[in-house]
């Protein structure tokens, strides 16, 4: 990726952990702690890599890598590919990815790296659309229609909170 920069290596992070993981002064069950939702995207949105995994010697480490920016809106959090990341870096000013490594078997998991990604020109938000996670939240803010549908850009006002 050629605006790739500011890169931050966390494998120091990495190692202090597994070190202490060894001499016992972390348990198992705090260094193998993946979130249920962080595994099921692993397994279904992570790429495989030929690492093993530092805890249980399997060959089923995977890579998750997060674009997170101001200039990505409402995209901004969400998993993408080696080949979103690519292409994205010249649609946006700038961004940050976040890999993390995850082992579906034992459940570690650990940030890798980040960096920074985009062609540097500043640009504005894309406008919000509309998403099905609207429509499920809308209930609660008092965002519903009389038919049902949900306004994407209703904010309640003070004296209407539930």
């Amino acid at each position: 990726m050629w605006s790739k920069r500011d890169l931050i290596d966390y494998s120091l992070d990495r190692r202090a952990t597994l070190v202490s993981l060894r001499r016992g002064s972390v348990s198992a069950l705090d260094a193998c702690d993946a979130d249920p939702y962080l595994k099921r995207a692993a397994e279904y949105h992570g790429e495989i890599t030929k690492r093993e995994c530092p805890i249980c010697k399997k060959l089923n480490i995977r890579e998750l890598r997060y674009a997170f920016g101001d200039q990505l809106g409402q995209y901004s959090g969400r998993i993408k590919s080696l080949a979103e990341l690519d292409e994205m870096q010249n649609e946006y000013g700038e961004f940050r990815v976040y890999t993390v490594e995850i082992c579906l078997d034992c459940g570690w998991n650990h940030l890798i790296y980040s960096y920074l990604l985009g062609d540097g020109v500043a640009r504005k938000a894309p406008r919000k659309s509309h998403t099905m996670e609207d429509d499920d939240w809308g209930h609660l803010t008092g965002a519903a229609r009389p038919d049902g549908r949900v306004k994407a850009w209703y904010m309640p006002s003070e004296g209407k909170r539930r």
